[in-house]
């Protein structure tokens, strides 16, 4: 394993591109097991899950290439429904999976993903959908087994919003007969994605972006040649905190600044100047940081993927902050992390209080997930000596080389091995 070492102080300045969004590509790569073909696809980041995509449609029977950026997957061949406990452990996207093979094959058996560093995400509502479309679903030995030789279209009212819920059931309704009606669907860019992929396979679908989605059932879908991933607005999100850390000035390239206005409006709010141009995004960092609160909520509100990132920020606020976790309320693994750099958070229930500090020190440091491994990177970038973050791991499976892109900003930054 490897630990990535920051050595803080350093004032960020320059461009940096954005990537390929991980929680886009990965649905994009299931939707492919409907159509008999090949697909490709750019601006695919190198993303450890993205490997581990890619191993789990090879083990159901695809043919799958990736270089400098494309991604090729050949599904003609598909001949397995079984997705091993082995590698959705590793991923719990993994269960994206589960409504394309029914749709496919009339049947799945997907290993259960299980626990979770930032807390419990269950897939029930996964599970009602696919059984309201007509599956018969049972579980046995940690493995969901569902059938249906036809799956018909309904109405399918998710009690709460969930991204990868409305994906999967929309991956298993695009070949279903009929119609089939989303209520309170998620609206994150990312299912808008989807949506936009699927409608170039020949599905037809209305209602992206809102919380109603309606699908009329097709009888086959073709492959997509040559569609761009989209950025991933958390890593630019992610670079726009690491500016306003810094009192860096960056232009961040090929972004899209409509679906950042959360985390923008906050930033604005704390004293930082964000303004849009043409090619993306320019931040400009303040020598005072502005205490306020958060709340993650469902997209277009606050990201809870953008919470511990901004726990960071507010750690050396000029006042009182409460960050309140609404998506995932175990998600303060980080919190501890950063109280061993200096900070002053105390938890309560689903909220963090952070009282901000003069400075973070730099300190021996653990990663628990994707996005508290950042978080401590970049509290790194302002602590004063060096933090160790170890478990990098973590990092590799949703930033595409976020230590080589900050070192280009002029981050003191490299890796070890533990």
């Amino acid at each position: 394993m490897e630990k990535i070492i920051v050595e803080g102080g350093k004032r960020l300045e320059g461009e940096v591109t954005i990537s390929g969004a991980k929680n886009a590509v990965l649905p994009l790569m299931a939707s492919c097991i409907l159509t008999e073909g090949r697909s490709t696809f750019t601006n695919v980041p190198e993303l450890d899950d993205v490997k581990t995509m890619s191993k789990l449609l090879r083990i159901l029977g695809a043919e799958v290439e990736y270089e400098n950026g494309t991604l090729s997957m050949d599904t003609t061949r598909l001949n397995n429904w079984i997705a091993p406990y082995e590698l959705v452990k590793t991923m719990r996207a993994s269960v994206l999976v589960l409504g394309p093979l029914i749709a496919r094959f009339g049947r799945a058996r997907v290993s259960l993903p299980g626990g979770c560093a930032i807390g419990e995400r269950p897939i029930d509502q996964h599970l009602k959908g696919l059984g309201i479309l007509g599956a018969h679903i049972k579980i046995e030995e940690g493995y969901i087994e569902a059938t249906s030789p036809k799956l018909n279209g309904s109405v399918i009212p998710f009690d709460i919003s969930t991204v990868t819920g409305t994906e999967n059931i929309m991956l298993a309704s695009v070949l279903a007969q009929g119609e089939t009606m989303l209520l309170n669907a998620a609206c994150e860019p990312e299912v808008t994605e989807l949506v936009h992929v699927l409608k170039k396979m020949g599905a037809e679908i209305e209602g992206a972006g809102t919380d109603i989605i309606t699908i009329r059932g097709v009888n086959k879908l073709s492959p997509v040649n040559g569609h761009e991933v989209m950025p991933d607005r958390i890593e630019a999100g992610t670079f726009l905190i690491a500016s306003a850390l810094t009192q860096g000035d960056i232009l961040i390239k090929k972004c899209r600044f409509e679906n950042a206005g959360a985390l923008i409006g906050k930033l604005l709010e704390v004293g930082v100047e964000v303004s849009r141009i043409d090619s993306g995004i320019k931040v400009r960092g303040s020598d005072k940081i502005k205490s306020v609160d958060i709340t993650s909520l469902p997209y277009p509100g606050f990201p809870t993927d953008m919470q511990a990132q901004m726990m960071t920020l507010m750690s050396v606020g000029d006042g009182l902050s409460i960050i309140t976790e609404t998506i995932f309320p175990q998600r303060f693994m980080h919190a501890g992390e950063l109280r061993r750099m200096g900070a002053d958070i105390k938890l309560v229930g689903n909220s963090a209080v952070v009282r901000g500090v003069p400075y973070l020190s730099g300190a021996p440091t653990m990663a628990g997930d994707l996005r508290a491994s950042a978080s401590l990177v970049l509290a790194g970038l302002l602590a004063l000596g060096k933090t160790q973050v170890s478990r990098a791991y973590h990092l590799d499976r949703g930033y595409d080389r976020l230590d080589k892109k900050l070192e280009a900003l002029g981050a003191r930054i490299w890796r070890e091995k533990e």
